[in-house]
């Protein structure tokens, strides 16, 4: 491959972490260059179609769609993380797409506007991480030993649990041992670690602050109750 990659991102988006973590378990060279999505500059409606993180230029190429660039990977660069069986491949694959169906139901949940909707939303992952903690081997990773492109996917899942649990316990992930186990691996991951600035809990919680949501109104109240230092 001639050049250097280059991977156009956002700081929250769970999406570019999931590039940035093949990027790291693969061990390619690769330039990141940040956007503010809510002022998208010109350059970077032209590479995206669709508007959105991650990017991946290859050259003069320009692959979007995080899925799409970890297949590309996958095809280009040494270190599979995909199983070798096409069977259980596949399988992986469908898992990967079940991480993105969560990851619509966790922005469903942080934009719920009241506690009805909330409480829904709550229901709908509790249901989902319920299927998963049926599946997972989580010995230490998803599928057993070797560390997959499916692991990749969800350590950016559980991250956001890390910030909702300061605010208060939704009942999502309680009594699932496995994912627990899974969680911890997730996140002593150096791959993982390296996917998110130190200043990624502030700006997911102000990015939480600034919904106007339910849980925004949760987040303030957690906060009015902890101790003045």
């Amino acid at each position: 491959m001639s050049g250097r990659l280059k991977l156009i991102s956002h700081q929250l988006c769970p999406y570019v972490q999931r590039a940035l973590i093949a990027l790291t378990e693969k061990g390619v060279a690769f330039d990141r260059v940040d956007v503010d999505l809510a002022n998208k500059p010109d350059w970077f409606l032209k590479v995206s179609p669709l508007g959105r993180t991650p990017v991946l230029q290859v050259g003069d190429t320009a692959i979007f769609e995080s899925a799409v660039i970890l297949e590309y990977l996958e095809e280009t660069e040494p270190r599979p993380l995909h199983p070798a069986d096409p069977l259980r491949r596949a399988e992986h694959r469908g898992w990967i797409e079940f991480g993105s169906a969560v990851l619509s139901d966790i922005a469903g949940l942080y934009s719920a506007p009241d506690e009805a909707a909330f409480k829904t939303k709550a229901a709908q992952l509790e249901a989902r991480f319920a299927r998963l903690e049926d599946r997972i081997a989580a010995s230490p990773w998803f599928d057993g030993e070797a560390f997959s492109l499916v692991d990749a996917v969800f350590g950016p899942v559980f991250r956001y649990f890390d910030v909702f649990d300061e605010i208060g316990e939704f009942g999502i992930l309680e009594n699932k041992l496995k994912l627990a186990r899974w969680r911890a691996s997730l996140a002593a991951r150096p791959s993982v670690k390296s996917a998110v600035s130190t200043e990624y809990p502030a700006l997911l919680r102000d990015f939480l602050k600034r919904r106007n949501s339910w849980i925004s109104r949760l987040q303030a109240r957690a906060a009015a109750a902890q101790p003045a230092s």
